[in-house]
């Protein structure tokens, strides 16, 4: 599958200064990408140009970067961004490509066509989502032109966004299943002392860890966020890149939020195994 979206003679001057990209993922976020135009829309088992420039916007699931990066040429692999959730870098750090662009995405597009929710809360209203590397201004210009925010940041201030992104996916998610709660937003209000807590656990253990510090307000930062997404449904999924790196921290480091995986385990509500 491959789709061109060039830009027409109708367009906006503020879309013709959209830099030109490749978009491989057709799914909701691809296809809310494309919709600024000047791009490039690959299947994920489609070739990539060896001799084109620009980013190459990763929008699929984290399952399929595997087959896309085998398949990227090597004259191509630094322009590769991924946009995936969850924590990429030892991953990426495999592969050789820990320094590409990456972004932090804080936006819900809940089905084909919809219009994307923005990461713009109460508390953070210039927006959540963040970028870094050689691409971050590209793809910050697209989603300006989309009408959502973007913030451009540096590796050493991304690490800690990172985290802070992974922390809340993997504790709303993980509240939520194990209180049997149906969306993060009902985690969040209905055991609102719990998700503090957690969220304090995994913060203190991810600066011991990686020697780094958080901003100040991630609590009421990522409460913010839950509300404008309040009917993501909860689930613990891909355990290999969200839930797994805290687990793997260890009891001594990470008690509530181990057992409270070993609760989920117990009732029947993952469908993978933590040994």
């Amino acid at each position: 599958m491959l789709t061109k979206r060039d830009m027409s003679a109708g367009d906006s001057d503020e879309t013709s200064e959209v830099p030109f990209a490749t978009i491989v993922g057709n799914g909701r976020i691809g296809s809310t990408l494309a919709k600024a135009g000047n791009c490039l829309v690959l299947g994920r088992n489609d070739n990539i140009d060896e001799n084109g420039k620009g980013p190459i916007l990763i929008a699929t699931r984290n399952d399929a970067l595997d087959g896309i990066i085998e398949k990227c040429p090597d004259s191509r692999k630094s322009d590769l961004v991924f946009l995936q959730n969850g924590y990429l870098n030892a991953y990426l750090d495999k592969k050789g490509l820990l320094d590409n662009s990456q972004v932090l995405l804080y936006l819900s597009v809940t089905a084909m066509g919809a219009e994307a929710v923005d990461g713009v809360t109460a508390y953070n209203p210039e927006g959540l989502t963040a970028a870094t590397g050689i691409h971050a201004e590209a793809f910050a210009r697209r989603l300006s032109n989309l009408g959502l925010r973007c913030n451009v940041i540096d590796a050493e201030s991304f690490k800690p966004a990172m985290f802070e992104k992974l922390s809340w996916i993997s504790v709303f998610m993980l509240v939520g299943a194990a209180k049997g709660c149906k969306s993060v937003g009902q985690a969040g209000l209905e055991h609102s002392g719990l998700v503090e807590e957690l969220i304090n656990e995994l913060t203190a253990a991810v600066e011991k860890k990686e020697a780094i510090k958080f901003p100040e307000g991630t609590v009421p930062r990522l409460n913010a966020y839950t509300d404008v997404v309040a009917n993501f449904p909860a689930a613990v999924k891909e355990f290999a890149w969200r839930n797994k790196y805290f687990f793997d921290l260890g009891d001594e480091e990470v008690p509530i939020h181990n057992t409270l995986l070993r609760e989920c385990q117990d009732g029947g509500l993952l469908d993978f195994s933590l040994e």
